[in-house]
């Protein structure tokens, strides 16, 4: 097979600002993609596991962000992977696979034999190397990684059914209010270029359908086409349900670790995740320390360059400390993630929280909750410059940006 064949381009979905409701008010300034995960931007790590398949051709951010927004990030990430990424924005919603299908000509530039389709709120090992393999191996349109999850949270994903020995997939159903299986879509693809004819069958057969519907009025044709837009396709409901069965979708299970990021507390735990991950792929970017010269490191911690931490604070576990955060004697950071600009005073402590970007916690003072991750309040969060003052307590709550906190709080939204 020629190396022309051989290419490989990702595409990564990165949603919009629409979409960023649920990670308030960490999202009223940064996009979700961009938002610090163990001391990357959240969309770094689908990036970086891209970037180990063999011939990747170019990566393609699909979203309706604003240009401007990714602008300075993919310059960033192109000369330091040294491969080619794009931002490319949506005019208008087309779905997921329709918006695959609008920039086809742009992800088909170099000729891709294969495509790669992620999620960027995905956290996970990513194994696409070997899945591409059991893909090639499979022979067949798409296959698509799943993981076994508990038979109580399965109704919250796509469940599907694969056949054992073959692994193809026979049934697919998103989000059903009946068990059907522990088998679940982890949100990460990779497809032939056969699918934008797939994609394109869709839209064609919604066409003809809306051409031969006998309606009353031309009221309700357009009331059917408000509903059912030809050129928007949606990749679970529109593509894998109707071809389950049909030879031409398989699976790949996973076994390592997978968690959806769609709220701030499955950040946070993924953020312990992947840095848990670097012990593999990346330890030169945990922190180490005795407190001798350096803070006490208890497991996994990632500090930027530019922070200063106090010799005697101790940090760890799942720490991230991002840039220019200064941390002062005796602080005790556990289980967080503490944003650019931030300043912990002497003796402070925070527990199970994420502390927004140029806020300051005072002496003294705790920042902690209970550490339940699914929770509404089961983290602490505090936004963007927000004042704690000394001596105050804040337990299970979140606080909206440039507030001054004189009073300790507990189990609130503080607004």
């Amino acid at each position: 097979m020629g190396s022309s064949e051989e290419k490989v381009a990702a595409v990564i979905m990165v949603g919009g600002p629409t979409k960023g409701t649920r990670f308030r008010p960490l999202s009223f300034n940064t996009p979700e993609p961009l938002f610090p995960l163990a001391g990357q931007p959240m969309i770094h790590h689908p990036i970086s596991a891209s970037k180990q398949i063999t011939n990747l051709a170019g990566i393609y951010l699909i979203g309706f962000y604003e240009e401007r927004e990714f602008a300075l990030y993919v310059s960033s990430i192109s000369n330091e992977l040294k491969v080619p990424v794009r931002y490319l924005k949506e005019d208008k919603p087309h779905g997921s696979a329709g918006a695959l299908y609008y920039f086809r000509n742009t992800v088909m530039e170099d000729n891709p034999s294969h495509i790669l389709l992620l999620n960027f709120d995905v956290c996970c090992s990513f194994p696409l190397s070997d899945m591409l393999e059991a893909h090639k191996r499979y022979g067949g349109m798409g296959t698509m990684l799943v993981i076994k999850v508990s038979a109580e949270s399965a109704n919250l994903f796509g469940e599907l059914v694969a056949d054992p020995s073959t692994k193809e997939l026979l049934h697919y159903t998103e989000k059903p209010e009946t068990f059907v299986s522990d088998l679940i879509n982890c949100g990460v693809y990779i497809f032939t270029p056969a699918i934008f004819t797939a994609i394109q069958d869709v839209s064609t057969h919604r066409d003809d359908r809306a051409n031969v519907s006998r309606v009353s009025s031309i009221e309700a044709l357009q009331s059917m086409s408000r509903t059912f837009p030809i050129d928007f396709v949606r990749l679970d409901q529109d593509i894998l349900s109707p071809l389950a069965g049909k030879k031409q979708l398989y699976t790949y299970e996973t076994l390592n670790f997978w968690e959806q990021i769609k709220t701030p507390g499955m950040l946070l735990k993924s953020s312990g995740i992947y840095l848990a991950q670097y012990r593999i792929t990346s330890p030169n970017l945990l922190a180490s320390g005795d407190g001798t010269r350096n803070a006490t490191i208890t497991g996994d911690v990632y500090v930027h360059p530019s922070a200063r931490v106090h010799p005697t604070a101790k940090i760890g576990p799942n720490v991230s400390i991002s840039a220019n955060v200064r941390v002062g004697a005796g602080v005790r950071l556990i289980n967080c993630i503490i944003l650019d600009d931030v300043e912990i005073m002497e003796n402070a402590v925070v527990i199970n929280s994420i502390v927004g970007w140029k806020s300051s916690i005072g002496k003294w003072s705790r920042v902690q909750a209970d550490g339940d991750y699914n929770a509404k309040l089961g983290i602490t969060i505090l936004g963007e410059a927000v004042t704690v003052e000394d001596e105050v307590v804040v337990i299970n709550s979140i606080v909206l940006p440039n507030k001054i906190l004189n009073v300790s709080v507990q189990d609130e939204i503080i607004l």
